[in-house]
Parts: structure tokens; C-alpha cells; sequence
């Protein structure tokens, strides 16, 4: 995709509105907790457990290899003290386990915070919390997403899942369709940032955070029958280290120094079985070239992505009048993301975070808290970098410019 284009599907998306203040319906507990309705009593206390989770089976047909992964295994348990304030936590754990010394598994807090309602219209929230950033951030439940994976776009640019300590307001205005959030968290650590990762590995997620750098968080959605559209973004600082270290490595430390700016927009419309999603995003790192000179990460200027995928419940007109009905969902997404779309003059260009994903495949969810899935997942990209190929190892097999993903596999919510 040519800067040039994706700059008029940013504009478009912008000028679309804002997205996603969805229609309260309980289908998990922490669905129930939000919608404080747990307890048909206003003064009675109530704790409720819930969770998610998912496995995959992935075959890779140009390596000839496979794995089978429990990717998450997430813990839910909420409780409402009263009408007015509750709590929120969830606790992760990847790929099944976690063995000191070994690649692979993570323990984490994914959210822990307090939620305080202010009124029919506001709220505020307090603590461990997902900004409300991009579509899959806030909503990213296996049975609420098409295919095993889920995308790239918001994996990879924007960081999923997100989460930084800090505290946010949400509402929605008065007899209008539309939604807003504004937040104020954390910002990042340009230490952090690592080739090929974006500004994924900068994220402090709750754990010894500065707090001399913070980051501002802002959204509005738009919502209309069956069309919704959000606009959002985020500004923060990367170096909350001291002001002398900070200048001894040539960078601007402060509230907002050496900053990270993104912007997101996306669209999703869903009717007569027939569902739509868009999203573009693109982020900006201005100082590049100082962390490259303080750190040597090779971090780009501009990073930038964006989907659309189109699906089709296929059971929809024999489920006409069903209260629960099933659901088989014949979905496409064609991703396209850049890691380093622009480099500053001391970066090194690696082709093989150009990449063009194309996924399609089948959802069945039997009830809406359980799915079964099955999809491909075609991958392109660009050219290795003989610069940035350094000790390879001698079994390593040659890169691969296209590849074959088939994925099947289950996931749940409750």
C-alpha cells in the first residue's frame, strides 16, 4: 500500500465518525459487572467469576511443521461493592505454563481496576486498564473475533492487549449517538524498543513504571443501527529516566519527551448476516534516530497498518426469530502492515516487515460463548536484509517470502 493511499484511507476513516458504543447485552460476567447488573438489590455486594480462552493447531506448509498451543488461559473475577463502585481483574497466563530459564509462557495481570460511576452517562476508571484504542484492544474475546489469530494489525502496531496504569473517563453525551474516553497513563520506554516489535516491547504494563513520562489517550464512537465508527489516538513520552542520564544519551526526557504519537479509525457494520470491519492505523516516532544512537534498536520513524474484512453468517435466515441461534461465519481479511515504513538516516530498511496477510476461513459458534474455528493464513512479505543478518545460525532454513498458515482450533468466553 502507498503512503500516499493509506494517508486517504486514514482521512476517510477520520472523517467516518467514531466507533463502537455497542448495546448492553450480558454475555459474560464481566458484561454483567459492567452493566451493573449482577444484583437486582442497588445496596447488595456481589463477586462473580468468569474468564476466556483459547487452543490452536497451526500447520506451516512451507516448513512442514506444526504446533499445538493453549494460547491464553485468562481468569476473571470482578466484584461490586455497591451501585456505585466496582472491581475489575483479570489474570493471564500464555502458552499453558511458565519454567524459569525457558522461552515461552508468561504470567500476567491483563487489567485491575477500579470503576466509578458517576452518573446514567459518565464513569471513571482507576488503575491496570485497556485504553480504548482500535477494535480488538477493548474487545478481544476468541468468540467475538474471525480466525485462530487474531490480526496482526492490532498485534503488532497496536499493541494487543494494551494496558497501562493510569485513569481514565468515559461517557457518552446526551441524546446523541456517540461515545468518548479520555485517559491519562504511563508512557513508554524507548529502552524498551526492540527491531521488528514496533513499540510493543516498550510498554510497562503495570510493572515498575516511570512515572516522570505519561502518555494522554483519547477516543470518540459514533453509532447508528447497525453501523458503528470510532476514531482515537495517543501521545506520550518514551524516557522517564533521570534528566542527566537522559542528556548523556542525547535524549529529551520530560512529561512528553522523545514521543510516540498514533492515531487509529475504524468502521464496523453488521446486518442481515453480513458483517464489515475496517481499521487503519499509523504511528509516529519523530526522535528515531536519537534512540537508535542511544540504544541501537534500529527503531523506525513511521510504522503503519490497516485491515478489511468482510463475513457472512451463513445460518443467518434459519435463524430468523431464535433467541440464541447458531451462527457459521464464512469470513476474508486482507491485512497490510509496515514495522518500518520510513526510517530515520541512522536505521537500516528490513523488507521482511513489509508485509501483506491475507486470512479466510469459518467461525461456528454453536452458542455465543463457545467457537470453533478454522482458517488459512497467506503471508507475504519482503526481502531479507543481508545488513541485518548477523551470526545466522547454520541450520537456519532460507526465508521464506510467502508463506502458508492453516490454523484450527476452539476458544470460549463465559
Amino acid at each position: 500500500m502507498h503512503a500516499k493511499n493509506f494517508t486517504l484511507l486514514i482521512s476517510l476513516l477520520f472523517i467516518s465518525g467514531s466507533l463502537l458504543a455497542q448495546q448492553a447485552t450480558n454475555t459474560t460476567a464481566e458484561d454483567s459487572l459492567n452493566n451493573n447488573s449482577l444484583s437486582n438489590s442497588i445496596s447488595k455486594s456481589s463477586t462473580s467469576i468468569g474468564g476466556y480462552g483459547n487452543a490452536f493447531y497451526q500447520y506451516n506448509s512451507k516448513q512442514k511443521t506444526a504446533k499445538v498451543d493453549l494460547e491464553r488461559f485468562v481468569l476473571f473475577v470482578g466484584h461490586k461493592f455497591n451501585d456505585k463502585i466496582s472491581f475489575f481483574s483479570e489474570t493471564e497466563v500464555e502458552d499453558a505454563k511458565v519454567v524459569g530459564g525457558q522461552a515461552g509462557g508468561e504470567i500476567t495481570i491483563e487489567q485491575a481496576y477500579l470503576k466509578f460511576n458517576l452518573n446514567a452517562n459518565q464513569y471513571i476508571v482507576a488503575g491496570l486498564f485497556l485504553p480504548r484504542i482500535g477494535i480488538l484492544n477493548e474487545n478481544h474475546l476468541p468468540n467475538t473475533f474471525n480466525g485462530n489469530e487474531r490480526n496482526y494489525v492490532e498485534t503488532l502496531i497496536i499493541p494487543s492487549t494494551w494496558r497501562e496504569l493510569g485513569i481514565g473517563l468515559y461517557g457518552r453525551l446526551n441524546n446523541l449517538p456517540i461515545n468518548y474516553s479520555l485517559g491519562l497513563v504511563n508512557g513508554l520506554s524507548a529502552a524498551g524498543f526492540s527491531h521488528g516489535t514496533g513499540i510493543v516491547d516498550g510498554r510497562f504494563e503495570g510493572r515498575n513504571a516511570t512515572g516522570t513520562n505519561l502518555a494522554v489517550t483519547g477516543s470518540l464512537q459514533f453509532y447508528q443501527n447497525n453501523f458503528r465508527a470510532q476514531v482515537a489516538g495517543y501521545y506520550g513520552g518514551t524516557v522517564g529516566i533521570r534528566k542527566t542520564e537522559a542528556d548523556s544519551l542525547g535524549l529529551n526526557s520530560g512529561v512528553f519527551g522523545t514521543p510516540v504519537a498514533m492515531g487509529e479509525g475504524d468502521i464496523q457494520y453488521n446486518n442481515q448476516g453480513v458483517s464489515v470491519k475496517v481499521l487503519g492505523t499509523i504511528v509516529s516516532i519523530p526522535d528515531a534516530a536519537n534512540i537508535n544512537r542511544a540504544y541501537a534498536s534500529n527503531t523506525p520513524k513511521t510504522e503503519y497498518g490497516a485491515y478489511a474484512e468482510l463475513g457472512y453468517d451463513l445460518f443467518y435466515r434459519s435463524n430468523y426469530g431464535k433467541t440464541n441461534p447458531q451462527q457459521l461465519i464464512v469470513f476474508v481479511r486482507d491485512e497490510k502492515l509496515d514495522l518500518n515504513a520510513s526510517i530515520p538516516e541512522n536505521g537500516i530498511t528490513d523488507g521482511t516487515l513489509n508485509q501483506n496477510h491475507v486470512i479466510a476461513g469459518l467461525t461456528y459458534l454453536p452458542i455465543r460463548n463457545v467457537v470453533v474455528k478454522a482458517d488459512v493464513r497467506i503471508i507475504h512479505s519482503g526481502k531479507q536484509n543481508p545488513d541485518l543478518i548477523i551470526n545466522p545460525s547454520p541450520v537456519a532454513l532460507p526465508y521464506q517470502t510467502s508463506n502458508n498458515l492453516v490454523n484450527l482450533g476452539v476458544g470460549y468466553s463465559f
